[in-house]
């Protein structure tokens, strides 16, 4: 095939924003009822709502809800899972899920009449942010949910209690908050979904409160739970306030399976339970320097689920992770074949079966099974299909980098590819550095179409998993302690002039972007460092003392604690850090993308910022969207979002593009 020179960055491409837009997102809640498999599924087209799809013993799928029903939770705004399900004998599954509009509980039953519409569970308040729901678990023998509540208490964000609630099945709280029944006394500022054990006579739960962070400091507790479904005395039995327990679960003789990082490593542990409800001492089921956990960023996350013949599903890796079937007796750990890299937190069982989401390099997430009495996988939903012909799609190279003092750098580097298409001999291809959000996340090793959006045009990415990234154990994801600002943007810097320098990419044409956390690194390294030629700033935090006092949600609104260190005691560190104070060292032109309904990276630290930069002289554009909050999800925000980030790179690169419109620039 001959091929075309062309400069780079300005490659013709059949990967187009809409078809990036059309792939984002991906499978999450997974869950069997009966012989069925149920997930929610994005749905960018329909105003980004999550559908819940139900996938039948036949093979056959459908949506179960049409638009406008949104099955997702707005607990600690990241949500969690979202719905409950359980098959019956007769009149089909019966259903319980969030619905995001309105955050009620709602019962529904698919196979009811036709026609027939969802019911509301519980009340809606007018209190703050109201009253929502997550983690539901529809009780065996009562006629009631059991679920975390989150209640707003006030106008102001942290005006918010979590507990343990049981809602009943009758509709009898639909209009009365009286009828839902607490579980347990308010003793905790977090909570997860109670997990009933075999018998159903202990609950068991994950808490912690501020200024922890789940990946900081976690408790497990246990309760008894009496005929009536009350619980009795609440003790702790697992963790403490340098131990992160991310998950908890029984397994079917009733010992308590956990994860912990009380070695600086995710692994699972297990342990008897006796008849006072103490703990015996956990014996750890499969020691390895390995993560078989992680960030407990959503509420009802599995990394492991036990199954029916007493093996533990679990997904573990460093860096990459794999899915496992355990054998705890033997502490064998097998692992499923095939070329996935990145197995999310989320599994479900059936029988010797395991579900989980899965992607790989060269593959979108897809739901993939596991017979583990044959060893054999297969793909039954979300099927991954190439958009376009693979020779288009990047190729990644894992590198580890060498930073500041020595350190090691985790990153995954993407240069372009195109099938017929190729850079003069004498340019180096422009390169776009990607910080993930969170910090405390990792980007993972996996097919993504905005990815491939660039280096398909001719435009290189490294993703960046720097000092502070989950997946390399707890003395990498504490090297960020109250260094935020300072090792992310060095560990991106680094990598940025290593491929400057080995002659990958042109050190003047690089770029630095990110959203949330990661539009936080970009933000910074635009004042603090000139590395960069630009940068793309989304839905960032620039302004550290607004957003530890009442700029963003509860769940984060101590997250700085630890990230930069007590406000009282270092305020100088947050005006020194805080890019919004340091506008006037920005030279590089920016993009700016803003949802408007953000309430944990608000609009109003982006329009301040804004306004300082104005009348500076440094090109800048902003764009703002309304109906998204934190996370685009509808399909046009996305398209005008890729369109106008590759805009700037454009213009900033010195490529010539038709395809995408200008920018309108304020200086």
């Amino acid at each position: 095939m001959t091929t075309t020179t062309a400069r780079y960055g300005s490659w013709p491409s059949p990967v187009s924003a809409a078809l990036a837009a059309a792939h984002d997102g991906r499978p999450e809640y997974l869950g069997t009822v009966g012989d069925e498999l149920w997930w929610t599924a994005p749905r960018p087209a329909e105003g980004g709502r999550r559908a819940l799809v139900r996938r039948r013993a036949d093979g056959t799928e459908e949506s179960l809800l049409p638009p406008p029903w949104n099955v997702r939770s707005r607990v600690i705004e990241y949500g969690g899972q979202p719905w409950a399900a359980v098959a019956r004998p007769a009149g089909g599954p019966l259903a319980v899920f969030c619905h995001f509009p309105d955050q009620r509980l709602y019962a529904y039953e698919p196979d009811a009449a036709p026609g027939a519409e969802p019911r509301p569970l519980t009340p809606v308040s007018d209190v703050g942010g109201g009253l929502r729901w997550v983690d539901p678990v529809i009780h065996p023998d009562r006629d009631e949910v059991w679920c975390v509540l989150e209640e707003f208490t006030g106008p102001a964000p942290t005006d918010v209690r979590r507990v343990l609630a049981a809602v009943p099945l009758d509709g009898s709280a639909a209009e009365d908050r009286g009828a839902v029944r607490e579980l347990a006394d308010e003793r905790h500022r977090f909570v997860t979904g109670p997990r009933l054990s075999p018998d159903g006579r202990r609950a068991a739960w994950i808490a912690w409160d501020h200024p922890r962070m789940p990946w900081d400091g976690t408790e497990v507790l246990l309760a008894e739970v009496t005929p009536e479904g009350t619980f009795g005395a609440v003790r702790t039995v697992a963790g403490g306030t340098a131990e992160s327990i991310p998950q908890a679960e029984w397994d079917a003789a009733g010992r308590l399976l956990f994860v912990s990082d009380r070695t600086g490593w995710w692994n699972l542990y297990r342990a008897e339970v006796a008849a006072d409800g103490s703990l015996a001492a956990p014996e750890a089921l499969c020691p390895r320097a390995e993560e078989f956990g992680g960030p407990l960023w959503k509420i009802g996350l599995r990394w492991f689920t036990p199954l029916e013949n007493g093996l533990i599903a679990v997904v573990h890796g460093r860096g990459t992770t794999t899915l496992g079937i355990l054998d705890p007796e033997r502490r064998a750990l097998v692992d499923a074949a095939g070329p996935r890299t990145e197995w999310a937190a989320a599994l479900a069982a059936h029988g010797t079966r395991v579900v989980g989401v899965a992607a790989g390099p060269h593959s979108a997430y897809e739901l993939v099974e596991l017979d583990t009495r044959t060893g054999r996988s297969r793909v039954v939903g979300a099927a991954h299909t190439d958009a376009v012909d693979p020779a288009h799609l990047p190729e990644p190279r894992v590198r580890t980098f060498t930073g500041p003092g020595g350190r090691e750098i985790h990153a995954q580097v993407y240069p372009p590819r195109h099938p017929r298409y190729g850079g003069p001999e004498d340019e180096l291809p422009p390169y776009v550095i990607w910080a993930h959000g969170g910090p405390t996340g990792h980007a993972p090793l996996v097919l993504d179409l905005e990815i491939a959006y660039f280096t398909s045009r001719g435009i290189g990415v490294a993703e960046v998993n720097y000092g502070g990234s989950t997946g390399y154990g707890r003395e990498y994801r504490d090297r960020l302690r109250e260094q935020w600002g300072v090792v992310d943007v060095e560990d991106c810097a680094a990598v940025a002039a290593a491929l400057a320098a080995e002659g990958t990419a042109d050190p003047v044409r690089l770029a630095v972007r990110g959203g949330s956390a990661g539009g936080w690194t970009t933000a910074a390294s635009l004042v603090s460092t000139d590395v960069y030629a630009c940068g793309t700033i989304i839905y960032p935090i620039l302004d550290l003392r607004g957003w530890a006092t009442d700029e963003t949600h509860d769940f984060e609104s101590q997250y700085l604690h630890g990230l930069i260190g007590p406000l009282d005691q270092v305020p100088a560190r947050y005006k020194e850090r805080s890019p919004i104070e340091h506008v006037d060292r920005v030279t590089a032109p920016f993009l700016l993308l803003q949802g408007l309904d953000d309430v944990i990276c608000p609009p109003a630290q982006a329009e301040r910022f804004l306004a300082r930069a104005a009348g500076r002289g440094v090109p800048h554009a902003y764009l703002a969207f309304e109906g998204e909050g934190h996370g685009f999800r509808r399909a046009d925000t996305m398209v005008r979002a890729l369109e106008a980030e590759l805009a700037l790179y454009a213009r900033v690169f010195g490529v010539e593009r038709t395809d995408v419109p200008d920018l309108d620039y304020r200086t």
